[in-house]
């Protein structure tokens, strides 16, 4: 789960004196050195430049850059307005074995580079990865809000959705939230569990399984954390690219829009992102706005009962993305010491849970 922050050119400058490259694992400064100096354009391979990118919450991530040479024969241009080649350095968080299968997450980066969808993997280091760095603007937390971009997301995310993605096509939300409750279990003392009603959650999640599985089935290749932070968009074209895919895995696409509209509850980038604020969750209008969007492929308007059945099923899976986040939020206070309330986190996506359940089966 990560949210980058934009920065301003004066402000990564600003950064950069305060982050060397000693932050950097020595494997991948070794492998910033190789790919620089196969860079016909980087005027010096050892010039290197760390800018932390904030907002992560599972992994460290920095910019890396070098300034680039002007053609031969060519006055050298002052320092400030020089052009800077660019990549991306992703540090994994500690304990992240505990959520997903590392291997498994960076082939499923590598196939959607293979589709044209994110950036290129330029290398690996034992507990990182460079990759090639975007030229687009995170989205904001505001942004989502927006009526056209929030369409553009819809969008996307009907055809990131139906990716020919290889492995079995199975649902993996109902075996995901098991695997974390045992161990959000493992990992909290008594006292803590009793407060997150931990030993109620097994029968909870066979019952919305239950429930959701009565519905219709539309599985897709899902992101599973479509937060703002893994959105960004060329603002020349529009184009949106969803980045960031440790969760992703084929689910019930309800599932997926229902985490999204989750998402727009949170504000990352406040002084207190781990604090949610669900009078931003969609109102009725703005998810059939999304849901239209998103079954429009043809141009026609869709059918008005395959609208209402998609937010029926959303709703309910409203309910599987709070438990999600909730043990997330968990195991993540046991494991990481990244700044960020996860305690508080999870007691609200609880919160938010036995809210909704109550209200859902009333």
């Amino acid at each position: 789960m990560v949210a980058i922050e934009n920065q301003s050119q004066a402000a990564v400058a600003a950064e950069a004196v305060a982050a060397p490259a000693s932050r950097i694992p020595r494997e991948a400064r070794r492998l910033l050195h190789e790919l620089a100096a196969a860079w016909a354009d980087v005027a010096d391979c050892r010039a290197l430049e760390v800018v932390p990118l904030k907002g992560a919450m599972t992994n460290e991530v920095y910019q890396a850059r070098w300034l680039t040479a002007g053609p031969a024969g060519q006055k050298e241009e002052p320092r400030a307005e020089r052009e800077v080649r660019k990549v991306l350095v992703r540090i994994y968080g500690d304990g992240v074995d505990l959520f997903f299968d590392r291997e498994d997450e960076v082939r499923t980066f590598e196939c959607m580079s293979r589709h044209g969808q994110g950036p290129r993997l330029l290398g690996r280091f034992p507990n990182g990865r460079v990759e090639e760095f975007i030229h687009a603007r995170t989205l904001s937390a505001a942004d989502l809000r927006d009526p056209e971009i929030s369409a553009l997301v819809a969008s996307k995310l009907r055809e990131f959705h139906n990716l020919d993605m290889p492995g079995p096509k199975s649902v993996l939300i109902w075996d995901r939230l098991r695997n974390w409750l045992r161990t959000a279990k493992s990992l909290c003392p008594p006292e803590e569990a009793k407060e997150f009603r931990l030993d109620s959650l097994e029968n909870q999640i066979t019952a919305l399984e239950n429930e959701c599985s009565g519905d219709y089935q539309w599985i897709g290749f899902c992101h599973n954390d479509l937060q703002y932070g893994n959105i960004m968009i060329d603002e020349e074209t529009n184009v949106l690219t969803i980045i960031d895919y440790e969760y992703a895995s084929f689910n019930p696409v309800a599932y997926d829009i229902a985490n999204h509209f989750c998402e727009m509850a949170a504000d990352y980038h406040s002084s207190k992102p781990h604090i949610l604020d669900y009078s931003r969750y969609p109102d009725v209008d703005e998810q059939k706005r999304f849901v239209k969007t998103y079954l429009n492929i043809s141009g026609e308007e869709p059918d008005a009962e395959v609208v209402e059945n998609l937010l029926q099923s959303i709703e309910k899976h409203t309910l599987a993305s709070h438990l999600v986040w909730g043990l997330w939020g968990i195991i993540s206070d046991h494991v990481n010491d990244i700044d960020f309330d996860y305690k508080e986190y999870a007691r609200q996506r609880f919160e938010q849970y036995w809210h909704k359940s109550a209200i859902l089966t009333s």
